[in-house]
């Protein structure tokens, strides 16, 4: 016989809440159908109204916008942020699920400080389901419990399996052979998403279709949601493969023109701080320190710093209107950006030789590692879709820096960075590398 699934979609009028027999909702609504269900049917059930009846639910965090509430209980539940953009915040769940804030939900939900979660334990969900189904009714079906996600490269969102009970999750092809005899090495079928992907076919957000039953299936080894989530060591989207790091480097632009009202966002800045922490630096040391510029204090330090600018251009003979032109165009990008950085080295921790050379040495070496720290500072603030300038005014007017902000001597500064989303498209990529000229042999 030919193989032939059927779908068909289950629908209710019941809103759901906690406590409710959800069992009992899915026997009625397969009644209300016409549809006798019988063993081996497998029955798609959408984690929405799992997690409502198990009310599995969160305060969302105060926050002004609704969507900036959810990414914070996102970040704040999550195991591990994968990546945090403008558009939306991707994280691992506790279970390993990675989505969109965290599968959070705000949709359909009593109250508008309520947040939907995924359900604690799905497999476990799916299991008690297709046990309560079978001691009322007497019928084995399988259990699939589905959430939407989006994928890695594709527009669109489709359902997946969560939880998985009395039904196939995987079915391994490997050591079998193709149609040319070939053997079968990687080759595993992702079979309960494939059915959780099918069951969306017959139904849409605002259809109240939370079942749809699946007939037909050939019979299969039955596995659980868990199969499904790749170990860690294996998932090469994980760092982005060996690539990541160079298209990374490669987002890293100079954006001068920064959009002045749009703030920057408080777990991006410290991201990058982070990151700025683990360059390399001599004996061990962290010699960076990074300062926040306040409003005022801004002010008063780039005021400092025209008045000696001014004074040394003076001295070379430039003329006043020349030198107005290089101040403000300094001004337009220090005194808009959405935030100032005022990165320095530290040399306490150099070592002290007794000649010239050997001191120079060392002092440059503290002052490259600077250097790498900026870097990794600005790749990360290019991945959360900011801009950054790094301008170099503060190394050459090192003690009035120190004065304004009451530092010590040994806080060497070496320039200022501006940060914010850019006011328009970025400036065009450099052309891709190239090593001649620069990896020489002797």
């Amino acid at each position: 016989m030919t193989p032939r699934v059927e779908i068909v979609a289950l629908p209710t009028s019941q809103r759901f809440a906690a406590g409710d027999d959800l069992a009992g909702a899915l026997l009625d609504a397969a009644a209300s159908a016409g549809v006798e269900l019988r063993d081996g049917d497998v029955v798609c059930v959408a984690s929405k109204v799992v997690s409502l009846v198990e009310d599995a639910s969160e305060p969302l965090p105060p926050a002004a916008d609704p969507r900036q509430a959810r990414r914070e209980l996102a970040r704040r539940l999550a195991d591990r942020v994968v990546a945090d953009t403008p558009g939306v915040l991707v994280t691992q769940t506790p279970h390993g699920f990675v989505a969109a804030n965290g599968g959070i939900d705000a949709s359909n939900v009593s109250g508008d400080d309520l947040a939907l979660l995924l359900p604690a334990d799905p497999d476990a969900s799916a299991a008690r389901l297709r046990r309560q189904v079978r001691d009322r009714a007497g019928i084995r079906v399988g259990i699939v419990v589905t959430d939407t996600f989006g994928r890695p490269w594709r527009l669109g969102q489709t359902e997946v399996a969560l939880g998985v009970a009395g039904t196939a999750a995987l079915r391994d092809e490997r050591g079998g052979v193709d149609l040319d005899g070939r053997p079968l090495q990687v080759t595993e079928a992702a079979v309960a998403d494939e059915v959780a992907g099918a069951a969306d076919l017959v139904r849409s957000k605002a259809s109240g279709t939370p079942f749809v039953l699946v007939r037909g299936l050939p019979p299969a080894p039955v596995g659980t949601g868990r199969d499904l989530v790749r170990p860690a060591a294996q998932d090469a989207f994980r760092t982005g493969g060996p690539t990541a790091a160079e298209e990374a480097v490669a987002a890293r632009r100079t954006v001068r023109r920064l959009d002045p009202d749009r703030s920057v966002p408080p777990q991006a800045l410290h991201a990058a701080v982070v990151a700025a922490s683990r360059a390399p630096a001599p004996h061990g040391t962290r010699p960076w320190r990074i300062v926040r510029l306040r409003s005022s204090t801004r002010a008063r330090l780039l005021d400092a710093m025209a008045r000696r600018w001014r004074a040394d251009l003076a001295a070379d003979g430039v003329a006043a209107d020349a030198v107005e032109r290089r101040i403000a165009r300094s001004d337009a990008v220090l005194r808009a950006a959405p935030e100032l950085l005022a990165p320095f080295v530290l040399l306490d921790g150099a070592h002290d030789y007794p000649d010239r050379r050997r001191r120079t040495a060392e002092r440059d070496l503290f002052v490259l590692s600077t250097g790498a720290a900026l870097q990794n500072l600005q790749v990360v603030l290019a991945g959360h879709g900011l801009g950054a300038a790094w301008i170099s005014s503060t190394a050459f007017c090192a003690p009035t820096v120190r004065d304004v902000l009451d530092l010590p001597d040994s806080w060497q500064p070496v320039g200022m960075v501006a940060v914010g989303y850019p006011a328009g498209p970025p400036p065009r990529p450099r052309e891709p590398g190239s090593s001649d000229g620069l990896l020489l042999e002797r």
